[in-house]
């Protein structure tokens, strides 16, 4: 059983920055790939970034080059750094591990970005 918990959201201005935290628990962390998702009120969730096991990244093209995915497989978290945000990037954004044909979600943090 993996267990996600988000944090590090909250409301900034247009043009600053956040930096949102995963803890994950379970023995598979280091074996995971790991997402953040993001999900704008009525629309679907979507993936932002992502990271493998061995840490080839991948991002949707309207983050590139503002947001940073990395991970601590020491620590077993998962980090985004969120710069540059834009009002666009409002959004609750979950954390997510994936192994196997296994899929697990964390509850979510928000973001709000004012303009």
């Amino acid at each position: 059983q993996v267990q996600l918990v988000e944090s590090g959201g909250g409301v900034v201005q247009a043009g600053g920055s956040l930096r949102l935290s995963c803890a994950a628990s379970g023995s598979i962390f280091s074996i995971s790939a790991m997402g953040w998702y993001r999900q704008a009120p009525g629309k679907q969730r979507d993936m932002v970034a992502s990271i493998t096991s061995a840490g080839y990244t991948n991002y949707i093209d309207s983050v590139k080059g503002r947001f940073a995915i990395s991970r601590d497989n020491a620590k077993k978290m998962v980090y985004l750094q969120m710069n540059s945000l834009k009002p666009e990037d409002t959004a609750v954004y979950y954390c997510r591990s994936d192994w196997n044909s296994w899929t697990y979600w964390g509850q979510g943090t928000q973001v709000t970005v004012s303009s």
